[in-house]
């Protein structure tokens, strides 16, 4: 019988991770204007979101949330949402699109250590040698970067490279701490106070640089990469991830960030905002085939059932 819950599931996760791929030249684009601080953007992005949210949830199902939830809401706001997306918009600035892409296929390395942890899943072997070979990756990436060009916004460096690593490991943390709660409300009711607590505590600190902005002179293209950011890459793909959390593991979920480097890079090198080296060439390869022994390793086997006591 065909699982159309499942099948949806794949469809979320997938159309997320696709827009995410744009969203990485697209966020380089609008960073390399130098109109908005990482800050700031993070705090349009939130502020539009929550209020398409928020908007949206008056035409769905009233639900109330426990008292009890808020906590770990507040938390997986700051982590999921504040954590990956600062850690994103600042460490873009310092990579070039195909090398935030070879980062971003870390997630489901980082993934499977966190469910080490929160799920018990067992370390093998093979995903010790899996995680040494990705890092391997990484570290060819941080060694063969530049730090000093005539033109900084088409090189990495190191800091760029750790910042986008934080990115993966807040993210994957996310993925694996928070999927009980995820579960446990609407995607509606679960994201619109997600961007509400990611809004309170990212604006007063932007509020400075929101209104420093000289709005009227702002080009028509870094609005429409703005509308981009706040109703595809966050509106959207944050009400696609939980959809795709509550059909598929988080492992599963965080697979489908293959999608992003096929499509960043492709339009990146098309554009003009990257290249492909040997060395770019030989890290990626360490990376997925790391990611690949990783999930290819056992998973903790079902526990026997227990007798009545």
């Amino acid at each position: 019988m065909v699982n159309y819950r499942k099948i949806g599931g794949h469809l979320a996760a997938c159309g997320a991770y696709s827009i995410f791929g744009f969203n990485i030249i697209l966020t380089k684009d609008l960073t390399n204007s130098h109109i908005f601080t990482p800050l700031s953007l993070f705090t349009l992005r939130a502020l539009g979101a929550g209020l398409l949210f928020w908007t949206l949830s008056l035409f769905t199902k009233k639900e109330t949330v426990d008292r009890k939830d808020f906590i770990q809401i507040f938390l997986a706001s700051l982590l999921g949402y504040f954590g990956t997306q600062i850690t994103f918009l600042i460490g873009i600035n310092y990579t070039t699109p195909l090398d935030c892409s070879i980062i971003s296929t870390l997630g489901p390395v980082f993934t499977m250590l966190v469910a080490a942890v929160v799920l018990k899943e067992p370390i093998t072997t093979k995903k010790a040698g899996g995680v040494l070979l990705s890092l391997a990756g990484i570290i060819l990436l941080i060694m063969s970067s530049t730090t000093a060009v005539a033109d900084p916004t088409r090189v990495t460096t190191p800091g760029g490279i750790i910042l986008l690593v934080l990115n993966c490991l807040c993210f994957a943390a996310y993925l694996g701490i928070f999927r009980p709660i995820i579960q446990k409300y609407s995607v509606v009711t679960f994201m619109k106070w997600i961007f509400l607590f990611s809004f309170v505590l990212a604006a007063p600190f932007s509020a400075g640089d929101l209104f420093a902005v000289d709005y009227a002179a702002v080009p028509l293209g870094c609005y429409l990469d703005l509308g981009y950011l706040v109703l595809f890459a966050t509106f959207i793909s944050y009400f696609l991830i939980p959809v795709g959390q509550k059909e598929l593991r988080p492992t599963l979920v965080s697979l489908y960030s293959y999608v992003q480097p096929i499509i960043a890079s492709a339009l990146g090198i098309y554009l003009g905002m990257d290249r492909i080296t040997l060395t770019k060439t030989l890290a990626l390869i360490a990376v997925i085939s790391g990611v690949v022994m990783v999930n290819k390793s056992p998973q903790r086997p079902p526990s026997p059932p227990r007798g009545n006591s």
